[in-house]
């Protein structure tokens, strides 16, 4: 059993972690910055502990300070979340060495998946396609492998995730820039320089499938398409993948169960493709060993808690869910309402929402840590909150989330909201099946 899990996060992922504990009979503790400490989920929390200043690389990111704080607390388990630490091996093994449960996969798991070129070769141990690349050891490894991958190409940070440390890079001449910006930006995000080399696919899909595992067993929850993108970063979300034929999505959800099994998955982890748009091919990307953003509209669709399916399987116990037991009903769809100015490039926008007026209704879910008056601080991740709408049909969902868009209303700070407003009302999207090049197209 966990008596007090200790929640190594903030925003909107804390608040969703310390419903399902609460409903589960566990104690809570927040770990979070000064910054964070009245906070929503500061509030709701049973105990806080402050693991720092504002400055995520002094409070969530550091290691030290987030085990000492958990040490403090008398918790016996850790959730993550996901972002910062959650798929930090060292940081897993430190709450091991003080007797704390780490929720999410074994530690060899962690590292194996944490290290992109390492991951793909585990992927192609199952049987699973990669993309044309690999290690580009040195910068004359980067101009040998680039010559042989062919342009355009991708530049991908070894430790990377989120987007960082990526470069698309279109010719040979712009290859030693691209390389250095990577390179440093790689390097300041995730203390590590090393880079890769991928062929880019212009017509792409980015889809990818939920999974849970025991260690012994693992099924998969379907698929989801997280093609709508800002610099490699998501922005809308829906589950099924839409426009897809059924021997496709098949296909790619068998593959990632043969990973999840390959590595005896233990916890909620995803598999990301990139699926060829015009044929349905696909290419293993990478396994996020940690709960997605993008959970919601899986856990809209199939009825399963996520955090809680973690949190048993963190306690030892064998999946009570079978493959046969998932069975996908409707459509979900997800948008992430950031603090950004979309007409500015997706400049961060901090500050303080005035108003937040979120949507409710029939198969409308809002997951926010912003009320009226909410903080958004200058330190983190923009995000505000995730309106998710659940509908029998995609055609459906899609009406639904234009209704509940109108209904939002988000006052004293610029969002990504009116955005979200036109991608909803686009011909493309209405259509369904829209590629990573989607939101260059959208019209003004």
């Amino acid at each position: 059993m966990i008596r007090k899990l200790f929640i190594a996060n903030r925003g909107e992922i804390a608040l969703r972690v310390i419903r399902t504990a609460r409903a589960m009979g566990i104690e809570t503790v927040l770990g979070a910055s000064a910054a964070d400490a009245t906070s929503l989920p500061a509030q709701l929390a049973d105990q806080v502990e402050i693991v720092g200043p504002g400055p995520s690389s002094q409070s969530y990111l550091s290691v030290e300070s987030v085990v000492a704080a958990a040490v403090r607390s008398g918790c016996d388990a850790v959730h993550p979340g996901y972002g910062f630490l959650s798929e930090n091996a060292t940081f897993a093994r430190a709450m091991q060495a003080k007797g704390i449960r780490f929720v999410g996969p074994d530690i060899a798991t962690l590292e194996g998946m944490g290290d992109k070129l390492a991951a793909r070769a585990l992927a192609v141990e199952a049987g699973l396609p990669v993309l044309p690349g690999g290690e580009a050891a040195t910068r004359a490894d980067v101009h040998t492998r680039a010559a042989q991958t062919g342009y355009p190409l991708l530049l991908k940070a070894v430790s990377g995730g989120g987007g960082k440390g990526m470069r698309r890079v279109d010719r040979a001449e712009d290859l030693d820039t691209a390389l250095d910006m990577a390179q440093a930006e790689a390097q300041a995000a995730f203390g590590n320089a090393a880079v890769y080399v991928e062929r880019f696919v212009a017509l792409g899909r980015h889809v990818e499938v939920q999974l849970l595992g025991d260690g012994a067993n693992a099924i998969h929850l379907g698929t989801r398409d997280c093609s709508i993108q800002r610099r490699f970063q998501k922005l809308v979300e829906e589950a099924p993948a839409p426009a897809m034929p059924l021997a496709a999505r098949e296909g790619i959800e068998q593959a990632a169960v043969r990973l999840a099994r390959h590595l005896g998955y233990r916890g909620a982890g995803t598999a990301e493709f990139l699926v060829d748009a015009t044929d349905f091919s696909f290419y293993f990307l990478e396994l996020n060993a940690r709960i997605q953003v993008e959970h919601p509209v899986t856990e809209a669709i199939t009825g399963v808690d996520l955090v809680e399916q973690q949190l048993l399987v963190a306690m030892g116990k064998p999946l009570s869910l079978t493959q046969a037991m998932i069975r996908p009903t409707g459509h979900a769809i997800e948008v992430r309402i950031n603090a950004e100015d979309a007409s500015a490039d997706f400049r961060p926008t901090p500050g303080r929402a005035t108003r937040a007026a979120w949507p409710a209704g029939e198969g409308v879910r809002v997951d926010t840590h912003i009320g009226q008056n909410g903080e958004v601080p200058p330190f983190y991740d923009s995000l505000m909150g995730k309106l998710i709408v659940h509908a029998p049909t995609r055609e459906e969902a899609v009406d639904r989330l234009s209704k509940a868009l109108e209904s939002l209303h988000i006052e004293g700070l610029p969002t990504t909201a009116p955005l979200h407003r036109r991608i909803v009302a686009d011909p493309r999207f209405i259509a369904g099946g829209v590629d990573t090049g989607f939101l260059a197209g959208l019209a003004q």
